[in-house]
């Protein structure tokens, strides 16, 4: 497309084992709506004029053999990497593979396969204005605290809640910042926002969708075919 810049590198994280899936193959490979899990991914990011790379991160295992689908992609802006121990180690060895003319990364759980290109353009947006943005959904459920007994403590005031999904997209810079100051202090995190936010950096939440839910257990896997026939 004239005038789009390939400037932005994504990192779609894959290197879970599944387990809670209850099935012995990963998660990332299973059939979901007529194609394995992950390939929904990558062929979305894809299918971008502004994407420059996707670099895959799986378990070594499957990083030195990956499966023959996933190269039904075009190649020459494919890339896979080797997942680390924790979540946030297989970011960084994502991010070391983008290239230097990508501006902008993008991080992405495999686990959430159906991700629209609407949400993916709202990140990507934020993100150029110098600033961290995740897709999100505000929370819209009574929320209860309760002890290690499951008796309810108290409720918790739901207002400004929001729950966390990807993609998220950053200035690069600012992530790779983010990542190397909790290298240093030996931090993780569950997602990327969050070692930015340890740091006083800018995060912002855009509007995200139901079909950005994430397969974790195996009834999950019916409900993301579901969600793959509505409308985007």
């Amino acid at each position: 497309m004239a005038g789009v810049t390939r400037d932005v590198g994504v990192v779609i994280v894959a290197g879970g084992s599944g387990s809670r899936s209850g099935s012995t193959e990963l998660k990332q490979f299973r059939w979901i709506a007529g194609k394995p899990a992950l390939l929904h991914s990558v062929q979305t990011f894809m299918a971008r004029p502004d994407v420059a790379l996707v670099v895959v991160v799986l378990p070594k295992a499957y990083a030195a053999d990956p499966p023959p689908w996933l190269f039904q992609c075009d190649v020459d802006r494919l890339l896979v990497s080797v997942g680390g121990r924790e979540r946030h180690e297989s970011v960084v060895n994502g991010l070391e593979d983008l290239p230097e003319s990508v501006a902008i990364a993008v991080v992405h759980d495999a686990a959430r396969p159906l991700v629209t290109d609407a949400t993916i353009d709202r990140v990507i947006a934020e993100a150029r204005k110098g600033h961290g943005a995740i897709a999100a959904l505000p929370v819209v459920d009574t929320l209860k605290e309760v002890d290690a007994d499951g008796r309810i403590v108290r409720t918790v005031d739901r207002t400004g809640l929001w729950r966390a999904q990807t993609p998220q997209a950053f200035p690069r810079v600012m992530l790779e910042q983010a990542h190397i100051a909790a290298r240093r202090d030996a931090i993780g995190a569950t997602d990327d926002a969050g070692l930015l936010e340890r740091l006083g950096l800018p995060v912002v939440v855009v509007r995200g969708s139901e079909r950005g839910m994430k397969i974790t257990d195996e009834t999950d896997f019916a409900r993301a075919d579901a969600l793959s026939m509505l409308p985007e």
